[in-house]
């Protein structure tokens, strides 16, 4: 594994338990320790993973840093290699990869994860895959060990592009919640109460159990980081205007995402959102 973040330390410890064993690399000394903590090998450099093993896997903050360590790989890359690339980046971007992987002999799947770090730690999370359909075969034993279903979407960039949907309406479900629930204190009712007969209304949503109480107790511990959802969003709005798709609401979504970022909460857990009700 190169990238050891939140992402790439859960998925870490799950094909750990899994009975793999893990290579891994990142730039920070102390998430490689937490490495050796769970029983994985980390190296002082990525040269070791690309020499060492014929799967790696990328959990990285953008499409941008993976092509740069996909470019300082090339010289190391094995033919036969396989990459699986969980990175959320640009859907442009990543469909370029498969090909320059190709040319040097290796395979490229982008394999976006639906779910947060927490999620991935109870294999409740789903994976949506773009890229040639007997390496998504091939690598169906990676991921039923984090996820709850592996979907094959398409050829390369199809997983980034999935991915972009999908958090689209994850991102506005978090919103909502959070409108929601200070519209309900705002009219004097118990926050709390108001989730609960949310829950077992029709106005349900899956982000009211993951993300519910940690807005109502305010426990912006991080799972997923704010920032890390904007530049999500930012994503969404650019393919959207090369596509000539309209996106009003996560336009609206950009704007209050980065007022929270501009009030300090970009390290915080996503659904510190609801601080801006």
């Amino acid at each position: 594994m190169i990238g050891l973040g939140l992402l790439g330390n859960a998925m870490a410890e799950r094909l750990i338990a899994s009975g793999f064993h893990i290579t891994g690399y990142d730039p920070v000394a102390e998430r490689r320790a937490e490495l050796r903590a769970l029983g994985g090998e980390p190296v002082d450099a990525p040269a070791e993973v690309w020499r060492g093993c014929l799967r790696v896997l990328l959990s990285l903050p953008n499409s941008s840093i993976a092509a740069r360590v996909l470019d300082e790989a090339a010289p190391c890359v094995r033919e036969g290699t396989l990459v699986v690339d969980t990175t959320t980046g640009d859907p442009d971007e990543v469909a370029a990869f498969g090909p320059r992987l190709e040319a040097l002999g290796a395979g490229y799947l982008d394999a976006t994860v639906g779910g947060s770090s927490k999620q991935v730690r109870a294999s409740d999370v789903i994976t949506m895959v773009g890229g040639r359909r007997e390496h998504f075969d091939a690598c169906g034993d990676l991921f039923s060990a984090f996820s709850r279903r592996s979907f094959h979407v398409g050829a390369w960039g199809s997983g980034a592009r999935m991915k972009l949907v999908t958090n689209l309406v994850l991102g506005l479900n978090r919103l909502v919640l959070a409108e929601a629930l200070g519209f309900a204190e705002a009219s004097g009712l118990d926050p709390a109460l108001a989730l609960e007969v949310l829950k077992t209304s029709s106005s349900y949503s899956r982000v009211m159990e993951i993300k519910g109480r940690k807005m109502l107790e305010r426990d912006y511990t991080p799972e997923a980081r704010l920032s890390q959802h904007l530049k999500d969003v930012r994503l969404i709005l650019e393919n959207g205007e090369r596509r000539h798709a309209r996106l009003p609401l996560s336009a609206l979504h950009r704007a209050l995402l980065e007022e929270m970022e501009e009030r300090g909460y970009g390290e915080a857990d996503n659904s510190a959102i609801r601080e801006a009700f």
